[in-house]
């Protein structure tokens, strides 16, 4: 191969090694801002499930009835 040729070839791989590079930041800028909102939602969706979860246990613990004890020894 002449000296011209080899020149080339190193050429090409750093031009497509440059592309390459831009391509994968531009879709991870892309998934990124589209996933923001996605994630807030879904990160939203969470938290309401927590609470209602946690309201859930709140009032199990809270009333007149529970004797924590009693379901203690039933186990």
């Amino acid at each position: 191969m002449s000296s011209t040729a080899i020149v080339f070839v190193v050429l090409i791989a750093c031009v497509t090694g440059v592309v390459c590079h831009y391509i994968t930041e531009n879709a991870k800028k892309e998934r990124k801002a589209g996933s923001q909102t996605t994630g807030l939602d879904e990160t939203l969706a969470q938290l309401d499930a927590i609470e209602e979860r946690v309201r859930v246990l709140e009032r199990i613990v809270t009333e007149n009835k529970f004797d924590l004890k009693q379901e203690i020894d039933r186990l």
